[in-house]
């Protein structure tokens, strides 16, 4: 009986319906995706051959994959001084430690050219996902990701 059970319900429901989001939460940075403010949460999706960026249940934009001509990483650290500021009223010494930690922002960002429709756009990845976003992304475009933070300016 379980196995007619289990056998009906694969034909009932696909197997997406049991399968998990496999999407990686971002949050919108700045770029050129159209009616997007900064901090908006989104969700990117990749798969062979597009890389699909979805707020809610909309789509913002679909970019294939061969389109990408660059991707960039880089980091913001700061140190936590107002928190430790905050604590440091309750407590002096949880205050002090904290204020020695740092905290890091993982951002990502992506170029691309499809047939002379340019756009680019950077997003911040989550610190657990940011290693798994970038090597899904290299392996989609072909690109290897290019680290900003080691990139010097000079005016």
């Amino acid at each position: 009986m379980k196995r007619l059970l289990a056998f009906a319900l694969c034909f009932l429901f696909p197997l997406s319906v049991f399968a998990g989001d496999n999407g990686y939460k971002v949050a919108y940075d700045g770029g050129s995706l159209q009616n997007a403010k900064a901090g908006t949460s989104m969700k990117l999706y990749i798969d062979g051959t597009n890389i699909k960026i979805m707020k809610d249940s909309a789509e913002v934009v679909t970019i294939p994959a061969a389109a990408v001509t660059e991707i960039s990483y880089g980091q913001d650290v700061h140190r936590r001084i107002g928190a430790a500021i905050g604590v440091a009223v309750v407590s002096l010494g949880v205050g002090a430690l904290l204020a020695l930690t740092k905290s890091k922002k993982h951002f990502i960002g992506v170029t691309w050219d499809d047939a002379g429709k340019k756009g680019g756009l950077a997003f911040q990845a989550d610190k657990n996902d940011y290693r798994g976003l970038l090597a899904g992304l290299e392996g989609v475009t072909g690109k290897k990701a290019v680290n900003s933070d080691a990139m010097t300016v000079k005016n």
